[in-house]
């Protein structure tokens, strides 16, 4: 159960649906590997002097401050990665990495969270407006992007920097000729792209949009920067992705900000002034984040975004704790 763990079969049943009792189990299972193969998680651990003998449930497992990705190598094992995924260190900030010892594994991650809530994505174009994340190397978002659109190989998918034009050309097209496309981009590029070229869309586009300003732009309460992309683009609903660097898991909005997870990712909410007592749903506090695909890194995250889980399972993220940096990945003030 512990350094006794098969990485290898436990990887291969993860991606499909689990009951409850099921992601408890594999939780634990993850939690006892890490314990003993993350020197950093356990040196944390340790540190806070909790009898690990007592933890049976996944809302008991102590969840390491996302910061550590910043200041520390977090890696479950000894192995050499074969890549390093860092964030954006918006205004010259340190920035997080997160050394992914399977690239395979990723790409597994990626697909099925998107399958889960999309389908195949070959059957769609994808048409990519993250200037922020193409100007930089070490991207996750980019590498899942570029690994979507090429799924297909459709000559309409593409990727944009600020040409406008070609890109509200491209979309006008895809929209009459009815072919299935999602528009992938940040928030700030959104905006602008919407203001300069408001285009209306057809139903079978799909707008969404991953969040951050990056200090381009001034923040703006999920609402309001959806009701003005809803006017612009004569759409009904902007879908959201929420992800980050340290995490190898997505979860999904199709509208109104409420977001899903796939079956081996869940969000604990946490109160903020005691990081180490889970809140029942329906209230606002930290959001914790169990991604069991971070198998060799750390699948037990404490993140600095603030939120709310509601009783159908879905989450909401309102904002940021006032300790935290802007995280470029990271979704609007509300």
């Amino acid at each position: 159960m512990t350094q006794g763990l098969n990485t290898g079969n436990f990887i291969k049943g993860l991606f499909q649906s689990h009951t409850p009792t099921e992601f408890n189990g594999l939780s634990i299972e993850l939690f006892h590997y890490q314990l003993n193969e993350n020197h950093v998680y356990a040196e944390y651990i340790s540190y806070l002097g909790i009898d690990t003998a007592k933890i049976h449930k996944p809302e008991q497992i102590p969840f390491l401050p996302i910061g550590f990705f910043k200041t520390h190598t977090i890696k479950s094992g000894m192995f050499q990665e074969e890549i390093i995924f860092k964030s954006s260190g918006t205004g010259g900030m340190q920035r997080s990495k997160h050394f992914v010892r399977s690239m395979d594994l990723y790409r597994k991650s990626f697909y099925s969270a998107f399958m889960h809530f999309y389908g195949d994505p070959a059957n769609y174009r994808f048409l990519g407006l993250l200037p922020s994340y193409l100007e930089r190397e070490g991207s996750s978002l980019i590498f899942m992007a570029k690994a979507l659109a090429g799924s297909g190989a459709y000559a309409e998918s593409g990727f944009y920097l600020d040409e406008f034009g070609l890109l509200a050309n491209q979309l006008l097209s895809i929209s009459q000729k009815q072919y299935p496309a999602i528009i992938l981009g940040v928030s700030f590029a959104l905006l602008d792209f919407a203001e300069k070229y408001p285009v209306a869309l057809g139903k079978n586009v799909i707008v969404m949009e991953t969040g951050g300003m990056k200090g381009r732009r001034e923040e703006l309460p999920r609402e309001d920067l959806h009701g003005r992309l809803c006017e612009a683009f004569k759409i009904e609903a902007i879908h959201s992705e929420y992800g980050m660097t340290e995490l190898l898991t997505q979860a999904y909005s199709k509208g109104w900000g409420r977001f899903k997870t796939p079956p081996w990712m869940k969000v604990f909410i946490r109160d903020i002034q005691d990081p180490f007592t889970i809140l029942p749903q329906g209230q606002t506090g930290a959001i914790n984040i169990i991604d069991l695909a971070n198998v060799h890194s750390c699948a037990f995250i404490e993140t600095q975004d603030i939120g709310r889980l509601h009783p159908d399972g879905t989450f909401e993220v309102l904002g940021r704790t006032d300790s935290s940096d802007i995280r470029g990945c990271s979704l609007l003030l509300a």
